[in-house]
């Protein structure tokens, strides 16, 4: 089976976390992916650290989703504004185009961007990007 074919923006889900749809940046500028997150809090289950957080999947839209995941591993990113923060990392499955495969994703505060998630080119082993297209695998800002 070849790649799906993405545009630079699409709507995907997060079946694991229980996120239905969420809108992201497919930017292949950026190594990792990043993932809208507030109100993070690490905990210990079983002798394994997880992370529980909110988010807002949709933007401008009251909905919280509160999730609770194992975490795979706390990195240093740098953000496009040259700032260092350390990070959860998560694995989860994503589902896109009706295509599903594991990816890694951090969390950290995207309140202020315009995308609550960011597909960073580590996660893109299944598709392939049309940079001059939207949404080709359906939906809108206003219909995911």
């Amino acid at each position: 089976m070849g790649k799906v074919v993405v545009g630079w923006r699409e709507w995907a889900s997060l079946p694991e976390l229980g996120i239905d749809a969420i809108k992201m940046k497919v930017d292949t500028g950026a190594r990792t992916s990043a993932l809208h997150a507030f109100e993070v809090e690490a905990f210990e289950r079983e002798g394994v650290e997880w992370v529980r957080f909110s988010l807002h999947p949709i933007q401008d839209q009251p909905q919280v989703t509160v999730c609770e995941t194992p975490v795979l591993d706390r990195r240093v990113v740098t953000d496009s504004g040259g700032h260092k923060e350390e990070r959860p990392v998560i694995l989860t499955t994503i589902d896109l185009g009706g295509r599903q495969w594991p990816i890694e994703i951090t969390l950290t505060d995207r309140e202020n961007m315009k995308f609550r998630m960011l597909l960073g080119r580590t996660a893109m082993t299944e598709i392939m990007v049309e940079p001059t297209a939207s949404f080709l695998l359906g939906g809108d800002r206003d219909n995911p």
